[in-house]
């Protein structure tokens, strides 16, 4: 475990996964993130690579031979992540293929994910190197989980999310496969998407090419409480399990599979190309409005 600390949060990751366990305000020892719960979801914030979603019969194909992935891609869970302790505001976990990535990801990658503070704001940054002669095929993206309600006299329903500038308010949600279908539905009213307890009924929300490059969370009489800056990610997913007191805010460099896919790696709606010895550099930010 390794804890970052400034004058406004402190924030807890765990080694295995690279995932976050804690975003706290220091003002009033308030607690951001989903603390997890096995009878709800165990998990809080999964880092997702090599890949985004679920994958048709859990298979693809590269070079004509077939390869299995787990939901989301193996960096969460994994215990061979590397962290390391920068400096009092700043750690960053790695890893990099083996013969036991390669058995279910044949690319050869180094990848690290760091995370920052400052003032009020977590910078989420990711760099991927390509360090095979193919060229690298992937996905990666975010999945935290916000404590929602945060207050107890507070109701789910209280709360909104609201995408800055959106033009396109459709959104997709999966088929009972696991898959993107082609139909889309509505779930925003004026950039907000209010939150309630049969919103994800269908699963997570997802937003293809969302030209909004903000979510934030908001109580409707008290205003936001965190918001979300994705400009690195061209996609969005907004999730719950049903009923559940947090929301997830997800940024994504692809998705799960669609409905139609050939299952070809290379093919694969939304994947992410890296030619041999290039990097990929990406970040997200996480500001806590009321920590200050």
């Amino acid at each position: 475990m390794h804890t970052i600390e400034n004058d406004h949060l402190i924030v807890s990751i765990d080694t295995t996964g690279a995932e976050l366990t804690s975003i706290k305000s220091k003002k009033d020892n308030n607690e951001f993130l989903w603390q997890g719960d096995p009878s709800i979801w165990a998990s809080q914030a999964p880092v997702l690579f090599p890949i985004i979603g679920g994958l048709k019969n859990g298979n693809y194909t590269y070079k004509g031979k077939k390869y299995s992935l787990p939901k989301h891609g193996f960096i969460r869970y994994n215990k061979n992540v590397i962290g390391t302790q920068n400096s009092p505001t700043k750690a960053s976990f790695a890893l990099s293929s083996s013969e036991e990535t390669m058995s279910s990801y044949p690319f050869k990658f180094s990848f690290t994910i760091s995370f920052e503070l400052i003032n009020n704001q977590l910078i989420v940054s990711h760099t991927i190197k390509n360090n095979g002669s193919e060229t690298l095929c992937f996905s990666v993206g975010g999945h935290p989980a916000f404590n929602c309600p945060l207050h107890a006299a507070e109701t789910y329903e209280d709360y909104y999310i609201e995408l800055e500038n959106v033009e396109n308010s459709k959104s997709y949600v999966l088929n009972d496969q696991g898959l993107i279908p082609k139909n889309t539905i509505s779930v925003m009213n004026d950039h907000k998407i209010w939150l309630n307890d049969t919103l994800f009924d269908q699963d997570a929300l997802i937003f293809k090419n969302v030209n909004a490059k903000k979510a934030t969370l908001t109580h409707k009489t008290k205003g936001p409480v965190l918001s979300m800056d994705f400009k690195d990610f061209p996609d969005l997913g907004i999730w719950a399990k049903p009923k559940a007191p947090y929301v997830c805010i997800e940024p994504w460099l692809g998705y799960a599979d669609v409905e139609d896919t050939s299952q070809n790696i290379e093919e694969k709606e939304g994947i992410q190309k890296l030619d041999e010895g290039k990097t990929h550099n990406s970040s997200y930010t996480i500001t806590i409005t009321d920590c200050k």
